[in-house]
């Protein structure tokens, strides 16, 4: 009864451990070394590496509320959107003729800028429009600027690497020819 128990045991634990894919970051080599079109990174599965939250301050006009929360800082109504660790995105498009990437995690189809950032050995990271001092940036999230809070710059996009280097693979194998 014992070895049944255990063999149920065993097998329960291969299953999670193989049903949970290991994420590599997405590089700048790894992008160049595949030379991925913009149709096969749509077929990438991307995912945050670290959380990201953002904060936007509300102005009385502010009625459309479409996924953030409502809080109050220093008697201040701010939207704080948080976006969790490994939440999965998808590729949007490329900026024009650079390396920077849309990615969207929200239904709405709101997107973040992820670029390969020299510093974190060309891992696709998180853009903004500005980085202030403290670690604080400036993005755009739909028609909004919201500030980054500090830390969250350091996020970078993750992917299944064996999945997505299986996407862009399209092989076929010759049957041969004979003579007659």
């Amino acid at each position: 009864m014992k070895n049944v128990k255990l063999l149920f045991v065993l097998i329960a634990a291969t299953t999670l451990m193989t049903g949970c894919a290991k994420l590599s970051p997405f590089t700048e080599s790894l992008y160049k070394e595949n030379a991925w079109s913009e149709e096969d990174l749509k077929q990438i599965q991307f995912y945050l590496s670290k959380e990201i939250v953002i904060y936007r301050q509300l102005k009385n006009s502010d009625t459309r509320i479409s996924s953030g929360k409502i809080l109050s800082k220093d008697g201040r109504q701010v939207e704080e959107i948080i976006i969790k660790k490994r939440t999965p995105g998808v590729f949007e498009f490329k900026k024009d003729s650079t390396q920077t990437f849309a990615v969207s995690f929200d239904i709405d189809g709101r997107y973040l800028m992820f670029g390969p950032n020299p510093k974190m050995n060309g891992k696709y990271a998180l853009r903004a429009k500005e980085w202030k001092k403290g670690g604080r940036g400036v993005i755009s999230y739909g028609d909004e600027e919201f500030t980054v809070i500090p830390g969250s710059g350091y996020a970078s996009l993750l992917v299944d690497l064996k999945k997505a280097q299986n996407t862009s693979v399209r092989s076929r194998r010759a049957k041969g020819r004979k003579i007659n």
